[in-house]
């Protein structure tokens, strides 16, 4: 009877990340500026990680309930969960090339279901970015990227002062004024939220029953699972990213879009060209693709430090777990002579988004489906959603001020979050003046995942050369 009190139903989103076809984890890696004291993260963590449930928690199917998956408190050993390998320096003679592929590994190799579902690996090799590093590996069931971002607030504090929780960049709020078109307006924008809604859960809806992607060199076999996954990440300036936002007076995530689309039009221009070297017809093959990509939205209505911080105790305004919508994005895939172009385009289709309520209708479906029908039904829907589209997408904005992970200085944050039947994913993550480019792709479809990288960052410089064009804007702090 205690037993059956302390255990906890997983919800919806993680009950869906738990099926075999959707299996997901996170994988971190965090660049410090000095060598790791292991004794002393372990310390940390059993002073704050270890005070969430879930992370002293294993996942158990409960016959008693319909064999629905429930948390169930166990006894843990911290030092079990933390792994410092023994590593022999002498053979590694390319650190970043062997951080690649430990953390490729890492990726590829299953979880210990019988136990608390996360891992921390603490590796004393110095490498181009870091002098040390911290590899963490997650369950995506344990919580979404901003529950997991919030554990790291949780276990930082600014260098500039140690006792102060890190800064985020933080997202000005339009005040309305309440003049006599007021009513009109607000009418106005409530007839556009059911309109927009409407029309995006339309193709949300066509796509899922029939509408595919068309069938590019980022795109698998249908019906292959993905074997191996290649996770690798590159770090350039987040003020590059800044100075196009401001030049356009758009936001950080149109820019992030807009150079994605940019990047992939390139990769996917010469891959055609390869392969046709004599048909010069490459920019009607691109005009003609539809590419689309799921993107990961945060349904929280807070994120500020403090409330992510919160959300390690009780009572918290902010949700801990999995509270994340799903919308679809269509990628302009063209061969563009302006590269804001692609930015506009981005930021066109992004202002739909943003006033519909698509993310918070899927995560509304997801759990009345997975009320009514089970697992089972949500796993072949998701399934087909990703079948459908071509790439998953998100970002997130991390700390502007440089923090200490336990008293260990950190240079960089990057994460990828591996779930589905995706052979690319991309996120992006910035700390302080850094933007971390994180691609996970599956190797048998994308072989050379850094020529990809390569083409978005050539993208972004490009973009950054025609803002330059445009004059140089007062730069918001």
């Amino acid at each position: 009877m205690a037993r059956e009190k302390q255990e906890t139903p997983l919800s919806p989103v993680a009950q869906m990340f738990i099926s075999p076809g959707l299996y997901s984890v996170i994988v971190f890696t965090l660049g410090f500026k000095t060598r790791c004291n292991p004794s002393v993260i372990v310390e940390g963590i059993k002073n704050t990680w270890i005070k969430l449930p879930r992370f002293s928690s294993k996942v158990v199917m409960d016959d008693k309930k319909n064999g629905k998956a429930v948390w169930v408190p166990v006894s843990i050993r911290v030092e079990d969960h933390v792994v410092v390998p023994d590593l022999d320096h002498s053979n590694i003679e390319n650190p970043d090339e062997f951080i690649e592929e430990y953390t490729s590994h890492m990726a590829n190799t299953p979880m210990d279901m019988s136990r608390p579902l996360w891992e921390f690996h603490i590796l004393n090799i110095k490498t181009s970015n870091a002098e040390s590093l911290g590899i963490g590996k997650f369950h995506h069931s344990l919580g979404d990227g901003m529950s997991l971002m919030s554990l790291l607030y949780a276990s930082s504090r600014k260098t500039s002062d140690p006792d102060a929780f890190p800064t985020t960049a933080t997202t000005r709020k339009h005040v309305e004024s309440k003049n006599s078109w007021w009513l009109v307006a607000k009418f106005w924008f409530i007839i556009m939220v059911l309109f927009t809604t409407f029309v995006e859960m339309c193709k949300f809806l066509v796509t899922l029953c029939y509408m595919r992607d068309t069938k590019t060199p980022l795109v698998g076999k249908s019906g292959d699972e993905i074997k191996s996954r290649k996770v690798i990440h590159r770090i350039i300036s987040f003020e590059d990213v800044k100075l196009v936002k401001n030049t356009m007076k758009m936001k950080v995530n149109d820019v992030l879009l807009g150079m994605t689309q940019a990047g992939l039009s390139k990769y996917l221009s010469k891959k055609y060209d390869d392969k046709n070297p004599r048909a010069g017809n490459t920019k009607q093959i691109l005009d003609k693709i539809r590419l689309r990509g799921t993107v990961a939205v945060n349904l929280r209505p807070a994120t500020k430090v403090e409330d992510l911080a919160d959300m390690m105790t009780k009572g918290s305004k902010c949700r801990w777990g999995n509270f994340i919508g799903l919308v679809v994005f269509p990628l302009w895939i063209r061969c563009e002579d302006d590269p804001l172009e692609y930015v506009r385009r981005a930021k066109t289709t992004m202002d739909k988004k943003k006033i519909s309520m698509e993310p918070l209708l899927s995560y509304g479906i997801v759990k009345l489906i997975m009320k009514v029908f089970g697992e089972k039904v949500v796993e072949a829907i998701a399934m087909r959603m990703f079948g459908h589209t071509t790439m998953t997408f998100s970002n997130v904005l991390g700390p502007n001020e440089d923090i200490s992970f336990f008293n260990h200085p950190m240079c960089y944050i990057a994460a990828s979050a591996l779930s589905g039947p995706h052979a690319l994913i991309i996120h992006y993550v910035s700390y302080v003046d850094k933007l971390i480019i994180n691609l996970a792709v599956d190797t048998a479809v994308i072989p050379d995942p850094h020529l990809l990288c390569d083409n978005l960052v050539e993208s972004l410089n490009i973009m950054k050369l025609a803002a330059l064009e445009k004059g140089l804007p007062k730069m918001e702090v």
